[in-house]
């Protein structure tokens, strides 16, 4: 009968191994989606655990509180007559933007900085993690109640705690420096720098000083021990921060509502600073708005003064001149010329503080500045022609009309500059501005904005499926351990057995799984105490092949290797050695692994008067050859472990221990080491006439697979097939190879 073939040539396998290399470069959607059920439970329980930690922080985390104010702003001023309806025709800013951008700047964020004191920041000293959720969830029921402290923690805050600085100043390189208050217990405390040292101490309310350092705390709730965190931070990085933190926006296009926000963890701070804030801008905004009439007002309160006293000073050379000439009376003549001088001056003291008022506005260029200036000439030219008129009278006469015009201008001047003034004043204080506060700032403290639980516990949650698929996904991109047989097959090399996971051999092992790069060391045979599972029949199956594989070999010896240890090498060589004894073989297995040969475990033997004692002629071969509990199998263990087991290996005494096992066995199986570690699998298997390689289900790479057999070539040696081990079925695989696992057959009881 002709033997089947066991190998194909170079040319053959070429293609074969470039399709193999294409097809592992494909995407196989149905494999990573089976590993994704492969790993479940890991996927499960790195999900789960992100939930948990995203509960953790959701509860944990502090929660951020916003307070809201509303502004309006309106407009001011009015457009320019006829020119109404093409206003629309322009775009324009609106105002809401320019006093948003007011509300914001740093003169009046400065100032509620420097009222609130926002340049000192104090923090509680919470206890780690639970600390502050324990204090916020504390409700006295009475001013100055405190929370009991817990796990002996007397210098934490744990709820009713309060401090309150009015001033605190330091040198200007200790700004920034956190320094730590301790509460000593009626009303006395301590101020401490980062190393513990003392710098002022004293009580609440008095002003702390030693010169340098000044501090002095309006208030002060905590039982003794309590330490507190301050710090003086920098001005403007605290009106920059400040700026950042306020949010403004108009409501709607032109609406001229603005909007005010501000969030922190203290919701009674954002409530007090975005009013503060508010409360400044519309009163500078009222300022701003009554300028012009403060101006005017204080430049009429110069002028009243001088106007006053000059009036005085010509009732009084007035009064003098009329005692001196005996009470002289004005004629008819003077009085008329006098009436036009009074009405002139008047006149043109009017015009001239509108000439000062427009100047303050218009440059000289401006018509409205020019149109009065043009008055004022008319108005002197007609005093000039009326002081001809005077040079005409008697002398007593223009002296009287000089006195009397001066006394009755001034009083005219005095009476206007007095009711201008009122009117001013009355402008003044009824100014209110073009803004002012619809909405006072106010908390919602029942909803916090952040942190936004539910929405952490999903994210959480999601990321931590993210994060498992992923990781799952890049091990099964990055592990190209042999999963399928075919791959195996593509690199020319039959597979004679796929054998499946056996979980009754982990009972014999004595634990769950094996470590990668440790072997499984049973206490006894698998093939023996449960002849019907699934991976003995795959061997029986091997048992088969090897009938046929073995019609043109050599001699009746196999070598069994594989690329690495753990790959089940041993495990292979017993159970098939028995196979081979229950089908009425004489067979011996020898253990070649005298490094690390462990098969006297299974079978019950001691490792001494072994291999290496019969290489190094110490003991005979009828010495060596040991009798197992299995019927026509024997077994010749490691012996004890030599210095040297290549060279023992070479000697011509192993080549004359094949020579006599091998007339007289049917079969003798050599369990060698791994290939890629040691050279003693290619001098056992040069003696051989069969090679076996073994491979395991998802450890082994078909580059090393590769390698392995390259290894075996150099030395000339042809590996007659592989046995792939340990096959476990899994989803990613679902539509694979799976040998026995797909069609057990048992017998029923």
């Amino acid at each position: 009968m002709n033997a089947q073939p066991n190998f194909v040539t170079n040319q053959q396998t070429k293609p074969v191994r470039e399709q193999a290399t294409q097809d592992s470069q494909e995407i196989d959607l149905v494999a990573l989606f089976g590993a994704l059920l492969d790993r479940k439970l890991f996927i499960v329980s790195v999900t789960s655990l992100f939930m948990l930690i995203g509960v953790a922080y959701a509860l944990l985390s502090t929660p951020i509180y916003q307070a809201t104010a509303m502004i309006q702003v309106e407009e001011k001023g009015g457009s320019v007559p006829g020119f109404d309806d093409m206003s629309g025709m322009f775009e324009s800013t609106s105002a809401a933007v320019t006093e948003i951008e007011l509300l914001k700047s740093r003169s009046i964020i400065g100032e509620a900085v420097d009222s609130l004191k926002l340049d000192v920041a104090i923090k509680y000293k919470y206890f780690p993690i639970i600390g502050g959720r324990m204090f916020r969830s504390f409700s006295p029921s009475e001013p100055g109640e405190l929370a009991q402290p817990s796990f002996g923690g007397d210098s934490y805050a744990w709820g009713g705690e309060q401090l309150e600085i009015f001033r605190f100043d330091l040198p200007v390189n200790a700004v920034g420096q956190q320094f730590i208050l301790v509460a000593k217990g009626n009303n006395h405390l301590e101020l401490l720098d980062s190393n513990g040292k003392v710098i002022l101490s004293g009580d609440v309310g008095e002003e702390l000083t030693n010169g340098m350092f000044s501090l002095t705390v309006k208030s002060l709730v905590a039982r003794s021990g309590t330490e507190f965190y301050i710090t003086k931070k920098d001005r403007l990085n605290t009106v920059l921060d400040l700026q950042s933190a306020i949010g403004a926006s108009e409501k709607g296009k032109d609406s001229g509502i603005v909007n005010l926000s501000l969030q922190n963890e203290d919701s009674i701070y954002a409530e007090q600073v975005l009013d503060k804030v508010a409360s400044v801008y519309v009163r500078r905004n009222v300022e701003r708005n009554s300028a012009e009439a403060q101006k005017s007002l204080e430049f009429l309160n110069v002028q009243l003064p001088e106007v006053k006293k000059q009036l005085e000073e010509a009732e009084q050379l007035f009064n003098e001149y009329q005692v001196k000439r005996e009470s002289v009376d004005i004629s008819l003549e003077t009085q008329a010329v006098l009436e036009q001088i009074v009405k002139l001056d008047t006149k043109l003291q009017e015009l001239d503080l509108k000439r000062l008022e427009l100047g303050r506005k218009f440059k000289k260029e401006h018509p409205s500045y020019s149109g009065v200036m043009e008055q004022i000439n008319v108005v002197k030219a007609q005093k000039r022609k009326l002081a001809g008129e005077v040079q005409v009278l008697p002398e007593t006469q223009q002296e009287l009309l000089r006195l009397t015009r001066d006394v009755e201008v001034n009083n005219e001047i005095y009476t206007l500059l007095l009711a201008k003034t009122q009117e001013l004043d009355i402008v003044r204080a009824g100014t209110v501005g073009n803004v002012r506060i619809i909405d006072y700032a106010e908390v919602n403290r029942s909803k916090p904005v952040k942190p936004q639980k539910a929405l952490i516990v999903v994210i959480a949650t999601i990321l931590g499926g993210m994060l498992a698929v992923a990781i799952v996904l890049i091990q099964k991109v990055m592990h190209k351990g042999i999963e399928d047989p075919s791959e195996i097959e593509a690199l020319g090399l039959p597979v004679y057995a796929s054998v499946p996971y056996s979980e009754y051999q982990v009972k014999l092992t004595g634990f769950a799984k094996a470590r990668k790069g440790k072997a499984q060391k049973a206490k006894s045979i698998l093939a023996v105490d449960n002849p019907a599972d699934l991976s003995i029949e795959a061997l029986r199956s091997l048992r088969t092949s090897l009938h046929f594989a073995m019609m043109e070999a050599k001699n009746n010896i196999i070598a069994i290797s594989g690329p690495s240890p753990g790959v089940g090498k041993s495990f292979i060589s017993i159970n098939l050695a028995t196979v081979l004894a229950q089908s009425e073989k004489k067979v011996l297995i020898i253990d070649a692994d005298m490094r690390k040969g462990y098969l006297q475990t299974q079978f019950g033997m001691n490792w001494d008067n072994g291999l290496s004692d019969f290489l190094s002629g110490r003991l005979q071969l009828e010495e060596v050859v040991k009798h197992s509990q299995v019927a026509n199998l024997d077994v010749i263990t490691r012996g004890q472990i030599p210095p040297n087991p290549s060279e023992l290996l070479m000697h011509e005494n192993f080549s004359k221990l094949v020579e006599k096992v091998s007339n007289k066995y049917d079969l003798v199986i050599i369990d060698t080491p791994p290939i890629l570690a040691v050279t003693d699998p290619a001098i056992v298997s040069a003696h051989a006439g069969s090679t076996l390689l073994v491979t395991r289900f998802g450890q082994n790479h078909i580059k090393e697979l590769e390698l392995t057999r390259n290894r075996f070539e150099q030395n000339g040696i042809d590996v007659k097939g592989v046995v792939f081990n340990g096959i476990v079925k899994k989803s990613s695989n679902a539509y694979g190879y799976y040998g026995y696992y797909n069609y057990e057959y048992k017998s029923e009881k």
